[in-house]
């Protein structure tokens, strides 16, 4: 008789399972920095360099105010809190509740080199509830159920999640800061044209820089109202090519399909392309 193996195999953790770890970041000028990282063996969060702050310093001045809409837990919140400085602000949006408790903690770092005000929902036309879908049970980016092609592991783990009007927690909540924004940052999973339209009465008084991410899963259709609402509102748009030179081609609405996924750096026309660092 053949001896049969029996391997148990152990569920994933779910999201509240997970911790996280501080440690000490040393960058060559802005000395030594806490960070606090989800503990986490596929957390693939990159590591805050120098050359990520020093890029930021090219569009956000200190004393200005940036936007992170989906911060996640707060790589690039911290890193743009660093280019504003202690007079400055940087507002960190993230839905998901056990990731956003990493966000938070590293809000409460760095005391007074930084000022990031996090919160915890979703960009969404009216306030309430939402259920997310996610694409594993920890702090893999998610999505509303409405949009079907989003699901890249083929699998579900729902999560409520609070939702409130942005372009209204903007003009209340942020109601002193408002002129100074000069940065928004949006990595919202597909979503990221709906938020940015829900806002527009702010970016046509502001005029702040935009990185935005086209996700590898929209549709030509999505890609090019994208395009057509940052090109309609007085921006030019270049491929967003990192830290060290953020500017890169210019994109024209072909180019919107060219990539499976890109970054894209949207520049105010009326503005210099890149503020001097």
């Amino acid at each position: 008789m053949s001896r049969v193996s029996l391997i148990r195999r152990r569920s994933a953790p779910s999201a509240e399972q997970w911790g996280y770890d501080v440690y000490d970041l040393r960058l060559p000028a802005d000395g030594v920095i806490q960070f606090a990282k989800l503990r986490r063996q596929h957390d693939r969060t990159p590591p805050i360099t120098q050359a990520d702050v020093d890029g930021l310093r090219r569009f956000i001045r200190p004393g200005d105010m940036a936007l992170d809409i989906g911060a996640r837990c707060g790589d690039a919140a911290v890193a743009m809190a660093l280019a504003a400085g202690a007079d400055g602000l940087v507002v960190a949006l993230e839905p998901n509740p056990y990731v956003f408790s990493v966000l938070r903690r590293n809000a409460s770092l760095n005391p007074g080199r930084v000022r990031i005000a996090p919160f915890c929902f979703a960009p969404a036309e009216t306030d309430g509830a939402f259920v997310f879908q996610y694409g594993d049970p920890s702090c893999c980016p998610g999505g509303s159920p409405a949009r079907r092609r989003w699901n890249p592991l083929r699998r579900k783990y729902p999560l409520t999640v609070l939702g409130r009007n942005l372009l209204e927690f903007i003009r209340n909540d942020c109601a002193a800061w408002v002129s100074k924004l000069s940065f928004i940052k949006v990595d919202a999973a597909g979503a990221d044209q709906a938020i940015l339209k829900s806002i527009l009465p702010i970016l046509r008084e502001t005029r702040p820089v935009i990185r935005v991410e086209v996700f590898r899963r929209l549709s030509t259709s999505d890609r090019h109202a994208l395009f057509d609402l940052l090109i309609g509102n007085g921006y030019a748009l270049f491929r967003y090519e990192g830290a060290t030179a953020p500017q890169g081609r210019e994109i024209d609405r072909r180019r919107m399909t060219a990539e499976k996924h890109i970054d894209i750096l949207a520049l105010p026309r009326q503005q210099p392309a890149v503020r001097a660092a």
